[in-house]
């Protein structure tokens, strides 16, 4: 894979970390796990289960969108928001652990709408009008991403690398930032790009695109990892050895793939046989991991224990 990050002005430690991924693929996975609670009960029922840890551990900046209108909002919305809140603390705790970070943004809409307002359904903003200068969605757009660029400072800062998956999902409309095309959502995309790494110098970002649909690409110039997230049925577990090819065929470039998001671990048997080489994934938060109804514990230790799964406790030094 292609180790040169798309921001020239990247920190060494985002240059170390895709070099560490240009040394494991097609050898080993990175085992992640999505937390979005102050209890991070995923991975205290990962440990307890395996006695490890994930080498990846995903964080939700949800509760950190500026614009979240909780007058009216639903039980389960209010929860969402309450348990999610200063998060990020932990983020900075399991860097120093030698952890390696990813950032999921379920951003409430900049303007308008109620309830969990990253759901199309709950708000009326328009995002091709967040491209247009001088428009209200335009200015609350560019305040949003001003106030996440604060928050994601200190890391920079502190030169721990982010594996940062902006506008997931773009596919679909369920989001607003893909209610209105792929076309739209890719632009999105390019604009935080050049306003983080050129306005904000955020040069500790490593760009993970989110979209297996050819027509949507964001651009080779744009993504230092490909990726896409899958709900399979539960307890099918395997290389998902097509997905990976599909997802691969959007760009002739050798881009480094990942399973961002997943309801079903792969099973480290199937991997091994298929040499599927993803270079890491990451189950959902919650009911698809605190039960058995999307993965049994038996599945979970016997892909932590396999030998091609990395954990915590394997991962190689990546900063100083």
């Amino acid at each position: 894979m292609i180790t040169q990050p798309v921001n020239p002005n990247a920190q060494p430690e985002v240059k170390k970390l895709l070099e560490y991924f240009n040394s494991i693929e097609g050898k080993s996975i990175l085992t992640g796990q999505h937390t979005q609670t102050q209890k991070q009960e995923e991975l205290l029922l990962i440990q307890k289960e395996t006695g490890k840890l994930p080498a990846i551990c995903g964080f939700e900046l949800l509760s950190y969108s500026p614009n979240i209108n909780l007058e009216g909002a639903s039980e389960s919305c209010i929860t969402e928001v309450t348990e999610n809140r200063d998060t990020l603390k932990l983020a900075m705790d399991w860097a120093e652990k030698g952890g390696i970070l990813t950032f999921t943004w379920h951003w409430f809409s900049p303007v308008g709408g109620n309830d969990k307002s990253f759901y199309t359904e709950h708000t009326d903003f328009d995002a091709s009008l967040a491209l247009k200068d001088g428009t209200v969605e335009n200015k609350a757009f560019k305040s949003d991403l001003d106030v996440i660029a604060g928050i994601l400072e200190p890391f920079c800062e502190k030169h721990i690398p982010i594996l940062w998956r902006p506008f997931h999902e773009c596919e679909g409309g369920w989001f607003w930032w893909g209610a209105k095309g792929m076309d739209v959502a890719r632009e999105l995309y390019r604009f935080m790009f050049k306003y983080y790494t050129q306005h904000h110098h955020l040069d500790n970002l490593i760009w993970v695109w989110n979209n297996p649909r050819p027509e949507g690409y964001v651009g080779d110039e744009y993504c230092d990892i490909i990726s896409r997230d899958q709900y399979p049925e539960p307890h099918k577990h395997g290389s998902f050895d097509d997905r990976y090819k599909e997802l691969k065929a959007i760009t002739k470039m050798d881009k480094g793939a990942a399973i961002a998001e997943t309801g079903v671990i792969p099973g480290g048997d199937a991997l091994k046989q298929d040499k599927t080489p993803w270079l890491w994934f990451m189950t959902w938060s919650k009911d698809f991991c605190l039960t058995e109804n999307h993965n049994s514990f038996d599945a979970l230790r016997e892909l932590y224990s396999s030998d091609n799964a990395i954990t915590l406790d394997k991962l190689p030094l990546l900063r100083q």
